[in-house]
């Protein structure tokens, strides 16, 4: 019934149709059928699905402002979504927005690709490639309102894969847990590199989620250099 997903998200200012709770079981589902034959996730209770997969990716939500403040026309991007995590549960409830999916593992892409197509989400795309080579596609370069990333590097690399594709004035939210002060610590040289401003930490209090939650958000100042993302492997092997 997803009764943890309904009660999180009222207490964020959002509720969620009897249609939108549908989608979220059919994701559910499909994500521990695929799971079965493919590594897509290591947590394969279904509560725990429900709470450390879909809650946790719309903890997204406290960086956005006014609950309920309408979403049409705001671009978002997922850069190494993975299973879906957390641009799928996003899109789910922001249902007016245009949500891409990047994500460089082919067999990622095409799990996908098939939940988009099952879930009929409309202005929603997946994009098969490595965010150093992505974010420099015309189309893609500081295109969207929204970028977010979730466990899929040190902050100081997914500045720089990251903060390129952000427009002058929309923010780059990064979703991160435990000792989140020294690595942002760390990643101001690269934030301000890449046109990043000041830096948020939005810190996450929901019961229903283990460790310490943070959200860290900077709103992008300026246009990012030409030169960055450096090539495939370069931001994590040496980040700036």
């Amino acid at each position: 019934m997803l009764a943890l997903l309904a009660e999180g998200l009222c207490k964020l200012g959002y509720e969620l149709t009897a249609a939108q709770l549908d989608k979220f079981e059919t994701y559910r589902a499909e994500l521990l059928r695929w799971n079965q034959r493919m590594n897509l996730t290591a947590i394969t209770d279904p509560a725990e699905v429900e709470t450390r997969h879909f809650l946790d990716s719309l903890t997204v939500l406290q960086a956005l402002g006014t609950p309920g403040a309408t979403s049409d026309g705001l671009r978002v991007i997922d850069v190494g979504s993975g299973a879906g995590f957390p641009g799928i549960p996003l899109k789910l409830v922001l249902t007016d927005s245009h949500l891409t999916l990047l994500e460089a593992t082919r067999k990622k892409a095409e799990f996908l690709s098939h939940i988009v197509s099952l879930l009929d989400m409309r202005d929603t795309e997946v994009v098969h490639g490595r965010a150093e080579e992505v974010a420099h596609r015309p189309e893609c370069r500081e295109a969207f309102d929204l970028v977010v990333a979730r466990a899929v590097a040190p902050l100081a690399t997914l500045a720089e894969l990251c903060v390129p594709f952000v427009s002058i004035g929309g923010i780059f939210v990064a979703l991160k847990k435990g000792d989140v002060e020294a690595e942002l610590e760390h990643s101001r040289t690269a934030l301000a590199a890449v046109g990043g401003g000041d830096v948020r930490l939005i810190e996450v209090s929901r019961t229903e989620l283990p460790d310490r939650r943070f959200l860290v958000c900077s709103t992008k100042a300026f246009p990012s250099e030409a030169r960055y993302p450096r090539r495939s492997g370069i931001p994590a092997k040496r980040p700036l």
